[in-house]
């Protein structure tokens, strides 16, 4: 099965070379994609913090176009990057959650839950396959979290280079030595975020003269438990005035110590020469972790499937596309970079892979556009469990951060339904971006039509509902 799954898929990439190599380095843009990990909708001061120090970020933002209703592709990570590398929505990856699907107490599941992939499967074409084929250095540096080695490491899935990336989705240090086979320690106390952005400004500036755009891909640790921040830094932001909903000097740390180095590597770009042909993103994949931060005034957090839980910051910088300083209010969701960075890049799609996401092209030449598309979803057939503390904790479906459901944005309109009850909840995010009115029973007849809506898309994508019951439930 895995020889044949193989064929399929060398197959598949051979026709994308004989495509790809027919066009232009000059004519594409160099592609920098950021990610950082768990970063809140509002952890940046020009996204609302009055406490964390992002100049550079801010400064980013500022000559991007900024997007207000990002969304990550789920509330924890893995299923964010599984979806960002493969352009398909979760019931296609098998990709739900972190680990175990079952998480949490045994006696507080009604439901079994779907079974849960922890790689993503080699059959599957990666945006850095399809980037690669086209003629593009591809390089991973950072968080990989979907296979390790030749179980799906990222030299396995289309990059030519991988720094740091593994399996594990927590740091085992953020300081050198660190114990991760896929990174050379540096001196004694070396801290992870420079260093993976100075391997990241190497890359760059070795490919100037190469003749052959780039596609780096930086998913980024930080600002990912555990919170070890550094030291002069953390005592720094200690003496600083707290903010209203930002309070936490090791936390701030940590985010500002991203800033910093992110700050190097875009400065890098531009003393390069390559700022002007090279499309920069800079994104999270899913809010930010309750126990630490706030995205007041949005509810919940990381692991929820409220608005703080998935929306996240989206800044694009493409010189000579996107306009500095504009604004684009259309939903849009991680994977719809899959088809944006392949147009972008004069890359074919891959035939026999579903394409679920919408180019963001026309967004970025003009954002008062708006994508043809009627819809974007989430599915969780899961559970994670919850914790207590910090200002997202107040959001949870007690005892749980989130259990089995899926969600639907259309409009200004969002719907949530949960699998153990059929229960559904409603929200008019215009009118009540923090979620606090459930309109179900209110507007009967729109919760009715996003659910049906919700119903077809479940069967377009196979999308596994669980019904069967946990005979260790106790109610």
């Amino acid at each position: 099965m895995r020889s044949k799954r193989l064929i399929a898929r060398l197959s598949s990439m051979f026709a994308l070379l004989l495509m790809g190599y027919s066009v232009q380095a000059a004519d594409r843009p160099n592609i920098l994609f950021i990610i950082a990990d768990d970063l809140g909708y509002t952890d940046l001061g020009v996204t609302g913090s009055d406490y964390y120090l992002t100049p550079h970020l801010d400064k980013l933002a500022s000559e991007s176009m900024v997007f207000d209703a990002a969304y990550a592709n789920c509330a924890n990570c893995a299923p964010t990057r599984a979806a960002l590398m493969s352009g398909m929505y979760a019931p296609r990856t098998g990709v739900f959650t972190v680990g175990n699907p079952d998480r949490g107490k045994a006696s507080g599941r009604m439901l079994i839950p779907t079974k849960n992939k922890t790689t993503l499967d080699e059959e599957v074409v990666t945006i850095a396959e399809v980037l690669k084929a086209a003629g593009y250095t591809t390089a991973q540096m950072g968080k990989w979290h979907l296979g390790e080695g030749k179980d799906g490491g990222p030299t396995e899935q289309g990059f030519d280079v991988n720094v740091a990336g593994c399996h594990k989705g927590t740091p085992p240090s953020y300081f050198s030595p660190y114990k991760n086979k896929f990174i050379e320690d540096g001196p004694k106390g070396e801290y992870l975020t420079e260093r993976l952005t100075r391997e990241a400004a190497s890359f760059i500036k070795q490919q100037k003269d190469s003749g052959k755009p780039f596609f780096l891909y930086l998913p980024l640790y930080n600002v990912h438990t555990p919170i070890k921040p550094i030291k002069e830094m953390a005592e720094a932001a200690d003496k600083r005035e707290k903010g209203k909903y930002h309070k936490n000097p090791k936390y701030a740390a940590m985010v500002e110590a991203m800033d910093k180095y992110l700050g190097r590597l875009l400065d890098e770009l531009e003393a390069n020469g390559q700022a002007d042909n090279t499309l920069v993103v800079f994104t999270s994949d899913n809010g930010g972790y309750g126990a630490v931060t706030d995205v007041h005034p949005l509810r919940g957090s990381k692991g929820m499937f409220y608005e703080g839980g998935i929306r996240v910051p989206l800044f694009v910088r493409l010189p000579g596309v996107t306009k500095a300083g504009s604004t684009s209010d259309e939903p849009v969701v991680l994977l719809d970079f899959y088809p944006t960075l392949a147009e972008l890049g004069k890359a074919k799609l891959p035939t026999k892979q579903p394409v679920d996401g919408e180019s963001l092209l026309p967004l970025l030449k003009d954002a008062t556009k708006s994508l043809d598309r009627e819809a974007i979803f989430f599915h969780f057939p899961c559970y994670l469990q919850g914790y207590s503390g910090g200002e997202g904790a107040e959001a949870q479906r007690p005892p749980w951060r989130a259990t089995p459901c899926s969600v639907i944005r259309m409009g200004d309109w969002k719907l949530i339904k949960y699998f153990e009850t059929g229960d559904v909840e409603l929200f008019n995010l215009a009118k009540d971006p923090g979620e606090q009115n459930d309109l179900s029973k209110k507007e009967l007849v729109k919760a009715i039509e996003l659910t049906a809506l919700l119903t077809v898309w479940h069967k377009e994508t196979n999308a596994p509902i669980p019904t069967e019951k946990n005979p260790k439930y106790q109610p």
